[in-house]
């Protein structure tokens, strides 16, 4: 006789994403550090992401608490890692986001580097590369910190520049420094410093980084795994394999390696939890976030339907499928928010959630506002409702 698979409704996920998420108010963290272990790695394509995502779950939301993770303590890490994203992870995890997923990307960033160097400037080889990234990671030693340009006064080879997508509207020069830096962070050698301006700021050095222990690749992908389904499962290997950007074999190996467990989702979808992890957990109490372009949560899953309605995308997310800011009510999408030059927080709602739901958007609205003070926030990229809301009067 066969086993029955445990089944894990709506209501069951939507209460995982208040309770592990830090999103119920409850369970909001002290440290910066326990929300990206909560959510795995904070996005961090977009400055404003890391800080933005991280305080919406702090109990006393403040830059400053950010800043001291990511340029003081550097306990938070900035990785060019899942699905070619650039993700803050803490420092404990780091070494297993590096090996898992990070020096594969660096070795394609590396070749693809290579390729363009040799078609689109002079003189370029594997050795001279190879010996412009040790001259460049000697110059950062010495200084301690250096921009792209500080370093390219001190290595002639950065100051080259190479011809990208010629022949089209949008060709451009691009120094090589700029992306051997980046290849060198996605290797683990360098970190991101302190922005030369704002935290919103693109502008900023670069510090070394001391060598991480190796982890063999295939305990690293387990560990990935792992941590992620702790936070969002369930989930189906399709959504594993969005998230993690690898091969579905690689894929299916991890997740037999920490010993997934099969359950089934409403409407009958297989998914996977983590050994145990079938059982409800206590629903949250009511809880509203408003959170931020390309927030963890929002970005999840590939199969998003279970918290976000279909009608609702094209306002909320642009072409290439970039989430913009979310406002949430007990673990669904809702509406979309922004904030105006002047500083207000507005936001629509896509449907009535009632006198509650509106109360607890506006205190959070309020609450965000509070922390950001005088700062302006536009996200990197921008969607219909967040222009339009920006926009009206």
């Amino acid at each position: 006789m066969s086993r029955r698979v445990p089944v894990i409704g709506v209501e069951e996920r939507r209460a995982r994403v208040g309770r592990r998420q830090l999103l119920a108010p409850a369970g909001r963290a002290a440290r910066v550090e326990q929300v990206a272990d909560a959510v795995v790695g904070l996005h961090a394509s977009d400055p404003a992401t890391v800080y933005l995502s991280a305080c919406a779950r702090l109990a006393a939301p403040s830059a400053a608490e950010v800043d001291r993770a990511l340029y003081e303590d550097v306990t938070l890490v900035r990785l060019l890692s899942m699905r070619r994203t650039l993700f803050a992870v803490t420092e404990g995890f780091a070494p297993y986001v590096s090996s898992s997923t990070a020096r594969a990307i660096a070795a394609r960033e590396r070749a693809t580097l290579l390729k363009h160097l040799r078609d689109h400037a002079e003189g370029w080889d594997e050795a001279r590369l190879a010996g412009a990234e040790r001259a460049a990671l000697a110059a950062l030693a010495l200084r301690g910190e250096a921009t792209t340009k500080e370093l390219a006064d001190d290595v002639p080879e950065l100051r080259e520049t190479m011809l990208m997508s010629a022949g089209k509207p949008y060709e451009a020069r691009q120094s090589v420094g700029s992306r051997l830096l980046r290849l060198l962070a996605a290797d683990g050698h360098v970190r991101r410093g302190r922005p030369r301006g704002s935290w919103l700021s693109n502008v900023h050095p670069w510090a070394p980084v001391p060598q991480w222990p190796d982890v063999p690749v295939r305990e690293a992908k387990a560990e990935v795994v792992r941590r992620w389904l702790a936070s969002y499962g369930p989930a189906t290997v399709d959504d594993v394999k969005w998230w993690t950007g690898w091969t579905l074999g690689d894929t299916r190996r991890a997740l037999a390696d920490v010993g997934a467990e099969d359950v089934e989702l409403a409407g009958g979808a297989a998914a996977l939890v983590l050994p145990g992890d079938t059982g409800p957990v206590a629903e949250p109490e009511p809880w509203a976030a408003l959170l931020p372009a390309l927030d963890p949560t929002v970005m999840g899953w590939r199969g998003r339907d279970w918290y976000l309605r279909l009608e609702d995308v094209p306002a909320l997310f642009d072409r290439a499928g970039n989430a913009g800011p979310t406002v949430w009510w007990c673990g669904r999408v809702v509406g979309g928010w922004a904030q105006r030059p002047d500083g207000e927080v507005v936001w629509r709602l896509f449907e009535d959630v009632g006198a509650q739901a509106g109360a607890a958007v506006a205190a959070e609205a309020a609450r965000l506002s509070g922390w950001l003070g005088e700062v302006r926030v536009t996200p990197r990229f921008r969607t219909p409702l967040e222009r339009e809301l920006v926009a009206a009067r």
